[in-house]
């Protein structure tokens, strides 16, 4: 209770300081929200990405940014959308098991929640909102603000994804990829006759080529999102900034661009070989496209004579790494399947190897609970372990760069055994446990990672973190490389993990309520931009957990500079010596976490020599 207070004081503190034009005339300035998905810290260059390096060098310099772990979409979504860490949102990563069925998607018990219709779905379990926090989106909407989100779907309507159903001239303006469908957000009159009036389409328009994933044996896709990233970036520019201009009124606009994520997920560039990885042609195409997405905002703020007025933050949600499917130590990469290169881990690896290890009957929750048989891997890596699937012992849901595993029974015995099989695996780097099942060697408590709060979702039991590494270039942020459990390939692009090419991500600011020039050196994250968000939009939040970031005072006109200290936790060793450690800095009581997992498995945390330092509470 103490540290949950500790946030609070820390956050309510850096809230009241800074002088903002919102302070001097009670009107706030405008917003613009542009993520850039899946963006690496370092890889903005004048050559890039010029529209970003331009507003990073002549605006806010964020250089010491910091994705929430896990580092997937829609939990960062969560933590931009709300100023809060995933403790309190529940969105601990982008599949998640919500303990019901989800009919949308697809009769599961582990959706994947970047689909509008399975956010509605969650959403009513849940009591009609199951991030459990307020939105900045929702909250400026209320306050008469004019609102809008345009892009990716699922974190786009994570914005303002309640009472969407029946208030489509009331609620913020929702365009994504669902836009025109039945599961998509309504349109309301004034948007349909302003989209037919500007000869664009009701509906969104596919990806194209862009979604091409390939298999082991076919490349990817080779071409940016072009199509339909033109098509939300026409529909912000032509439509929805002249209307908000003609309404006279403050804005809130959200841009979530897909690319580079997409086209660094699916490239084509480097099928079965980590180089050139995610720093082929493709991925740079997915980086110029978003670039160009925002030089067409902030080419029609110029022509609105808005650009003055507006404020334009750039975050993106992760960073990214490139895949690995390498392991000497896990059964199932010696096991020979249909779509998986020999000696390669299959998806759903961890799934299969703790079947194994525990003697736990494996099903599929993606295939109606079907049982797992040999040289067979779960359709998308999630696996149900006990003798009854509508009972499950252990559940595994399956992300990328790190993967969760949840015990519905709280069973200790089986929560140690779990423990003691995941480190004996190669691929694991870092474990973290539910302060609730005990402390086990060689992990640290999920609280110490804000991942323990106010959630309504169920929490995971133990968040397993994968190796990452460096290989092709001499910026290791720049070239990170992971054991990732998916359906892509090795060669091809994720996230997730806890090294620091994950954690890293592209962050710069600009407008009438930031400093010009400046070179932020201390740390921030995106829990802290949807803090300091609210504090220039004027808005409050009636907090329900007191997990939050913390205004970025620093890059204010006038703001207070906090300072800032390096930390670290370390686990009591396991028996064969293994010790998560956790690399932070703090700013007051606040944690920013670098990188973590056994030291020399993870980006960012290098092996160290002489014995580890035992950090207790």
């Amino acid at each position: 209770m103490r540290r949950l207070m500790l946030f609070v004081t820390a956050g309510l503190a850096l809230f009241s300081t800074g002088s903002t034009a919102l302070a001097q005339n009670n009107t706030p300035h405008n917003l613009i929200l542009f993520v850039p998905d899946g963006l690496r810290g370092q890889i903005v260059t004048p050559q890039t990405a010029p529209a970003m390096a331009d507003v990073r060098d002549k605006g806010v310099n964020f250089k010491n940014s910091h994705s929430m772990f896990p580092t997937f979409t829609m939990a960062n979504g969560s933590a931009l959308a709300t100023g809060h860490y995933l403790g309190d949102t529940g969105t601990f990563s982008n599949t998640i098991y919500t303990g019901f069925s989800s009919v949308p998607a697809g009769d599961t018990v582990v959706p994947f929640i970047e689909n509008d219709a399975v956010l509605g779905d969650v959403d009513e379990h849940f009591g009609g909102d199951y991030l459990n926090e307020e939105t900045i989106l929702k909250m400026a909407r209320i306050k008469g603000f004019s609102t809008a989100a345009i892009g990716k779907v699922g974190p786009t309507l994570i914005f303002d994804h309640t009472d969407r159903a029946d208030r489509p001239g009331l609620h913020s303006i929702v365009i994504d990829d669902s836009t025109g469908a039945k599961t998509g957000v309504p349109l309301s009159d004034e948007m349909k006759a302003a989209l037919e009036k500007a000869n664009l389409p009701l509906v969104a328009p596919s990806r194209g080529d862009n979604a091409k994933a390939g298999d082991a044996k076919t490349p990817g896709t080779t071409v940016a999102n072009i199509a339909q990233q033109a098509y939300f970036a026409d529909v912000a520019s032509k439509i929805v900034l002249p209307m908000f201009k003609a309404r006279g009124k403050p804005f809130v606009l959200v841009f979530w661009s897909r690319d580079p994520d997409g086209s660094q997920h699916n490239t084509g560039d480097s099928l079965n070989t980590v180089t050139p990885g995610i720093n082929g042609p493709t991925s740079l195409a997915g980086i110029k496209n978003a670039d160009d997405n925002l030089a067409q905002l902030r080419k029609t703020l110029d022509d609105l004579g808005l650009a003055a007025t507006t404020n334009i933050v750039i975050a993106a949600d992760h960073g990214f790494s490139t895949i690995s499917k390498e392991s000497k130590t896990s059964p199932s990469a010696k096991a020979t399947y249909a779509d998986t290169p020999k000696d390669f881990l299959p998806m759903g690896f961890l799934a299969l190897d703790l079947a194994k290890a525990l003697d736990l009957p494996l099903f599929d929750p993606n295939d109606k609970n079907a049982r797992i048989g040999d040289n067979a891997h779960p359709k998308a890596g999630n696996g149900v372990l006990g003798a009854d699937p509508a009972k499950p012992d252990l559940v595994v849901a399956t992300n990328g760069g790190s993967d969760l595993i949840y015990l519905p029974n709280r069973d200790k015995k089986l929560a140690a055994r779990t423990v003691k099989a995941l480190l004996e695996q190669d691929y694991v780097s870092g474990l973290f446990v539910d302060d609730k099942l005990g402390r086990f060697p060689g992990t640290l408590e999920m609280s110490e990672l804000n991942l323990k709060g106010k959630a309504v979702t169920p929490n995971p039991s133990i968040v397993v973190n994968f190796r990452s590494y460096v290989e092709g270039c001499n910026e290791p942020t720049n070239c990170s490389v992971e054991v990732a459990d998916t359906v892509l390939r090795q060669g091809q692009g994720m996230h997730g993990s806890f090294g620091r090419g994950d954690t890293m991500n592209f962050m710069a600011a600009t407008g009438p309520d930031f400093k010009a020039g400046y070179v932020d050196p201390l740390p921030v994250s995106n829990a802290d931009v949807g803090m300091t968000i609210s504090q220039l939009m004027g808005l409050r939040a009636a907090a329900n957990g007191g997990l939050i970031g913390r205004v970025i005072s620093e890059a204010l006109p006038n703001g207070i500079i906090p300072k800032a200290a390096d930390g670290k936790l370390v686990s009591k060793p396991a028996a064969n010596g293994l010790q998560t450690v956790v690399k932070y800095q703090r700013v007051l009581s606040q944690r920013y976490f670098d990188a973590a997992g056994f030291p020399g498995r993870t980006v960012g945390l290098e092996a160290e020599t002489g014995k580890q330092k035992t950090a207790g509470k």
